[in-house]
């Protein structure tokens, strides 16, 4: 039912997704459906969770590399990191549209934040642990960018957006991920 969620959200968008359609696409009956999820932001929050699973698996992928990355480079790997995910997972993108009471799990986001700053230590173990936390919401907020824009973006435009996208992702992180940069 999830899969099939996605599918009509992706298609649709998630204002137009409807349990009707969801239902149908599943080849369930609606009352199968509501007997699993009440309703449309029970079936977001069940993808998002399932989506931020999915994104901490691949995390673990860039931890493996960080050392061998440039902070540049870095910037540039985690861009690449969230648009392919976006890509395999269309939902991902029209999701976001949805109210703030289901696109928002505060202990995720802790994570993810967690996550960057552990990063961004790392890279440079002279950034303090506030340090750490600020280049994280600033990258953060930097992804939420991309997916905004991506959005709006026509298809044959998407690619040089993505790349400016990593290309200022990666200067940031090349200046604050640099130690001489640290206090600078």
């Amino acid at each position: 039912m999830l899969a099939q969620a996605a599918a009509v959200i992706a298609e649709v968008g998630y204002e137009a997704a409807t349990m009707t359609e969801i239902a149908a696409r599943s080849k369930a009956s609606i009352g199968s459906l509501y007997q699993y999820f009440p309703n449309k932001e029970a079936i977001t929050t069940a993808l998002r969770q399932q989506y931020v699973r999915e994104l901490e698996e691949r995390w673990t992928s860039l931890e493996s590399q960080v050392d061998q990355l440039s902070p540049a480079s870095l910037g540039e790997r985690i861009v690449t990191l969230f648009v392919e995910f976006a890509e395999e997972r269309p939902a991902f993108i029209p999701m976001l549209s949805a109210p703030l009471r289901v696109r928002s799990d505060p202990a995720a986001r802790h994570r993810l934040r967690e996550n960057f700053a552990r990063l961004f230590r790392r890279k440079n173990p002279a950034l303090s642990p506030a340090e750490s936390l600020s280049v994280a919401q600033v990258t953060l907020q930097t992804i939420k960018g991309l997916h905004t824009l991506a959005g709006e973006t026509r298809p044959s435009d998407a690619k040089a957006v993505v790349a400016e996208f990593g290309t200022l992702l990666g200067a940031y992180l090349e200046r604050r991920l640099t130690p001489a940069a640290v206090h600078a």
